[in-house]
């Protein structure tokens, strides 16, 4: 850990920041420990210079930027270091350990528009396809049967509510119990705890509520036991649930047996997928970011190239000018 090497006081400094992250604003493990490395080699940096954070200035700060830029660090990498360096400082002027703020004025490396990766509906219906296949076939063992289900259920429940893998893969049973109840008996829906502990509702397909029902049965019929399981998708590992990577390489092979490129496609691409489909039909932007789980609609606007097509595509369609028979 690169924090050893840094003075006690600073040591301290980061570990009080990250306790109030978690007490005050929920962050996950992954988040603390992401946190924990960029602030700590932002803290070893400052050492070989003689200073720490109590002392530091802009001008240390921008040479620390700068030293990334020269070291290659990609501006999406340096701008995520300079965001915990942020708010950090402003814990530390809010906690009265120092007089002022010296990363208050910093600007961010400059990035390019970054789009999102996404798949057409006909390459998601293509995957889907590849997932319902075969679920029936008798001459297929029980096990594998079982597994082919769950991916069925694992993507259909994706691309209809479009969670985050990490949502998706820790369902709780009873929130699937819930999902699987018609819409007029209070079901329809999956109610998530996100980041930050924000509950949302995320509504899904009668397809998706199908397949959950259908791979849920699969599974008690061959282990009962599963009954007893507070996880959807149980699994002997540690956290007692399936893991994102296993799902990734599944959904790898579904997109290579539907003709799509395997590199193109990931959960989180779908995740993707979900969201520019809904603004192609229509939806609107302040919706999807309710139904995505972010806490801002900055976060959502990355979607905004869909929204700049389907206007370009209504003044092509709807203005009188460009009326053929004009």
């Amino acid at each position: 850990m690169t924090e050893t090497a840094a003075k006690p006081p600073a040591r301290a400094a980061i570990a009080d920041f990250l306790e109030m992250l978690a007490a005050e604003r929920g962050a996950a493990r992954n988040t603390l420990d992401a946190y924990a490395r960029d602030l700590g080699d932002y803290v070893l940096a400052l050492a070989r210079r003689g200073r720490e954070p109590l002392t530091a200035t802009i001008q240390d700060i921008r040479d620390y930027l700068s030293s990334l830029a020269e070291a290659g660090l990609k501006p999406s990498s340096s701008a995520r270091k300079l965001s915990a360096i942020r708010q950090f400082h402003r814990f530390l002027a809010a906690e009265e350990r120092r007089a002022d703020d010296p990363a208050v004025l910093l600007e961010g490396p400059r990035q390019g528009r970054r789009l999102p990766k996404i798949l057409s509906i006909a390459e998601v219906d293509a995957i889907l396809r590849v997932c319902r296949e075969g679920l029936d076939d008798p001459a297929r063992p029980a096990e594998e049967r079982l597994r082919a289900r769950r991916a069925a259920c694992l993507v259909e429940v994706l691309y209809a509510s479009g969670l985050r893998v990490s949502e998706l893969v820790a369902l709780p049973l009873a929130a699937a119990k819930q999902a699987e109840k018609a819409p007029e008996r209070g079901g329809g829906f999956l109610t998530i705890k996100g980041k930050g502990g924000r509950e949302r509702l995320a509504p899904l397909t009668a397809a998706a509520r199908e397949a959950m029902a259908a791979y849920r049965t699969a599974l008690l019929e061959l282990h009962p036991a599963a009954a007893a399981q507070k996880w959807l998708f149980p699994s002997d590992g540690e956290s007692g649930h399936l893991t994102r990577q296993v799902f990734a390489r599944e959904l790898k092979f579904l997109a290579a047996a539907a003709g799509v490129k395997p590199e193109r496609v990931s959960p989180h691409v779908l995740r993707h997928a979900f969201a520019s489909h809904l603004l192609q039909n229509g939806a609107d932007l302040r919706i999807v970011q309710e139904l995505l789980g972010h806490a801002d609609i900055a976060t959502t606007q990355i979607y905004t190239h869909v929204l700049d097509e389907r206007l370009k595509a209504m003044v092509r369609d709807l203005h009188p000018l460009n009326d053929d028979e004009a």
